[in-house]
């Protein structure tokens, strides 16, 4: 077990004397709250508060930080009272206590005394709940969140104690919430170290797969990287330029996701060149700019691999010059040159600041540092707990893209966001009366997603129309961020609850209609759902709660209900059975062609004379005009998904181009088209019928959601006349 001598010689070093004696105080408290307790690792539980306050001193905050990383469990699970804490040591450290400490853990009633709540600490609402306190604390003081993770990474690093699944669990949050968290304040010392720990739990075959990996030839790669330096060090002497210059090895988690990016351009891991890469630290900004003068005289850059992060710094503060060159021996090395003071920004981000300002409010820099930090606030006033936690994930922590209003205003929004997206960031109004968009000047459409440097100009109406609930479907690619779909979502709950029962009768009726599932079904599909009374179910669906999407998730009986990854069909002929009779397994069986059920319909079999045993839809009049009941067999589907055989119906006004739109969209969707043929009319409409290989009922909705977007398309279902006109 760490010693308090080891924090206070951490300690000596960057604080005075005189406070030294608080920290010890603190120490010799907590140790008396913790006492006989132990952690799940059988260590005594001191331990983990020491360590933590370890990691605070480790960023080199002041003193009340690190007593109250000593002290951010004694209320949580020593029964502490907060008046306690503040008579000891003071408001500063005990608000600091209070914002780390977990809602799921206590709850104070007016007469400030403990009580225990009701929810366990595991549970999800509890948890988000915890998570949405932390932020309203952290924006009064990014102490808090500093504690949290370092609190957070001690217990990463500490984590096999615990079950698997837990593990998992933890882990899974750290690399959705804590990871990104320290990224968004540039605290690179934490932020690698949570990835990589996040990666060992989450993948331990991959995470070995890469240190193996890694491993091999390192030795090799240490020796190139040592003449790399050598010569840029002798060249940068005789240019008079002052400099450190060391190699930097990228962590776990960035080597895997690097793999994971050449996987999907087919290249391998012996590909990857920058598994190493060379810094260099210089006193000023004009040396930064002047060593790149030389390292590009030495070796030629490759064509868009530079950037210029000290002229236009990062969201986070980090600031550096990247690029990349043909070094020795014509190998890609890319090398890095910042000043000392901007390195001390990229490993301890907002903590260094906060050091060297004293946590300055009035500093202009660092308020502009944390100003999304007040967006998050007033977005939290108004959102649901899950909205809530959904925004913070995507549209805070995940990638950004910076777009210009025509005024020449900057905003940040999430990757993958639409004009509709940035109308409901400027205003919420203008996001309800959105009719179009320019983009650089250029109409485009509502689903266009926008790019780096786009200036965005928004055309609305007066008229009082309010969105469309198609704009809340995943599929229909309206909208990308958490912020928008939420305030979409309050418009529709504030109408009449008799007005959202008949729009969600009317999305239920069609979408069932489109997946050609009996309307007989609708009470089945709300109980799916959790809802006993049909009326909730549909006010729900009117409202935008639940979507036709989720529908199709949920009748597919799959657990993934909301990121569902584009499926790769294979060809009928490669097809294996995914149908079980009775229970004992997969027998010879064949999809009948005149229902041609996917998973996700209730399904029936019918034992043949010479065929096996042939699948259809519980529905098919086959199934429900058959004499000889004996003949048929219970049947479910497997887990594993195939490709299945669906006709499809499209009416649609004819035009140049419409099948080549509607075939370029099916491929779009890696869906195998088996058979095509149209009829046209008189009166210009054409009807194309489509036989796909659809692998399940969610892949289909989506498909036929876009299709149902293509110019020209009136209705699109799934249809038992293609069948028969295939068959």
């Amino acid at each position: 077990m760490v010693e308090i001598s080891t924090l206070q010689n951490k300690l000596k070093d960057y604080l005075s004397e005189d406070l030294l004696p608080l920290v010890n105080e603190g120490y010799q408290f907590a140790l008396k709250s913790h006492e006989g307790q132990l952690r799940k690792s059988g260590e005594p539980y001191l331990e983990h508060p020491l360590q933590t306050a370890l990691i605070v001193a480790d960023l080199m905050l002041d003193v009340n930080c690190v007593v109250a990383a000593l002290l951010h469990d004694v209320v949580e699970d020593c029964g502490v009272a907060l008046a306690e804490l503040e008579n000891r040591f003071g408001s500063e450290v005990t608000k600091l206590v209070d914002g780390v400490t977990k809602l799921s853990k206590l709850t104070k009633p007016a007469d400030g005394a403990i009580v225990k709540p009701k929810k366990s600490a595991d549970d999800p609402q509890a948890r988000i709940e915890s998570l949405r306190k932390m932020f309203i604390a952290m924006a009064e003081d990014i102490r808090v969140v500093i504690i949290k993770l370092a609190d957070r990474l001690h217990n990463m690093r500490t984590l096999k104690a615990l079950s698997p699944d837990k593990r998992r669990s933890v882990a899974r949050e750290t690399m959705d919430i804590y990871a990104p968290l320290a990224h968004r304040l540039g605290i690179w010392q934490l932020e690698w170290e949570l990835e990589d720990l996040s990666l060992r739990h989450l993948d331990p075959a991959k995470y070995k797969e890469i240190t193996q990996l890694v491993a091999v030839r390192r030795e090799e790669r240490e020796r190139y990287i040592k003449q790399v330096i050598r010569v840029i060090n002798d060249e940068l002497i005789k240019s008079g330029i002052k400099a450190e210059v060391y190699g930097r090895p990228k962590n776990i988690y960035g080597i895997y996701k690097k793999i994971e990016k050449y996987s999907a351009d087919g290249k391998e891991f012996s590909d990857i060149y920058d598994l190493l890469a060379v810094r260099v630290l210089v006193d000023e900004i004009n040396d930064c700019y002047n060593s790149l003068g030389v390292i590009h005289s030495l070796w030629r850059p490759i064509p868009g691999q530079f950037d210029d992060y000290i002229a236009n710094p990062k969201d986070n503060m980090y600031q550096s010059l990247h690029t990349t060159v043909m070094a020795l021996d014509a190998k890609p090395l890319e090398i890095q040159v910042r000043t000392y003071e901007m390195h001390r920004l990229s490993e301890y981000g907002i903590a260094a600041h906060w050091r060297y300002k004293e946590g300055n409010k009035g500093d202009m820099r660092f308020d502009e540092k944390v100003a999304w930090l007040r967006q998050l606030m007033d977005w939290q006033r108004e959102l649901s707990i899950p909205d809530f936690l959904d925004m913070v994930k995507t549209d805070m922590f995940g990638d950004q893209v910076f777009v210009y209003t025509p005024q020449g205003e900057i905003k940040q929004m999430p990757a993958g966001s639409t004009p509709l997206d940035f109308a409901y960031r400027i205003h919420t109004e203008l996001g309800h009366h959105c009719i179009g968009a320019k983009i650089n000047g250029k109409l485009e459409s509502l689903t266009y997603q926008l790019r780096n440097g786009d200036t965005v100009e928004i055309l609305s109406t007066r008229t009082d129309r309010g969105p469309s609930l198609d704009w809340l479907n995943p599929n229909s690619g309206y909208i990308n961020s958490s912020h928008a779909r939420a305030r979409i979502k309050q418009w529709f709950k504030r109408r009449e609850k008799a007005t959202n029962i008949d729009t969600g009768k009317a999305l239920l009726e069609k979408e069932f209609r489109r997946l050609g599932i009996p309307l007989s079904e609708q009470e089945q599909i709300a109980l799916l759902f959790k809802y006993d009374d049909m009326d909730d179910f549909l006010a729900a669906l009117g409202c935008g709660d639940v979507s036709t999407h989720q529908i199709a998730v949920k009748l597919s009986a799959s657990p993934d209900t909301e990121d569902i990854p584009q499926s790769v069909v294979r060809p009928l002929a490669d097809v294996e059975p995914a149908v079980q009779v009775m229970g004992v397994g997969d027998l010879l069986t064949r999809v009948a062609q005149c229902c041609n059920p996917v998973p996700g319909d209730e399904i029936m079999g019918f034992i043949t004379r010479t065929r096996g045993i042939t699948v259809h839809r519980k529905d098919c009049p086959n199934v429900l005009n058959e004499d000889e009941k004996e003949r048929l067999v219970k049947v479910e589907w497997g887990r594993t998904g195939h490709a299945y055989p669906v006709s499809v119906l499209i009416e649609a006004n004819d035009r140049v181009g419409l099948l080549r739109d509607i075939t370029a969209l099916v491929s779009d969707e890696k869906v195998n088209i088996a058979a095509v043929s149209s009829v046209d009319y008189d009166d210009g409409v054409t009807n194309i019928y489509l036989t796909l290989h659809i692998s399940d009922i969610r892949q289909l909705s989506r498909l036929l959601s876009k299709i149902d977007r293509i110019v020209g398309v009136l209705s699109v279902a799934r249809s038992a006349e293609a069948a028969k006109r295939e068959s």
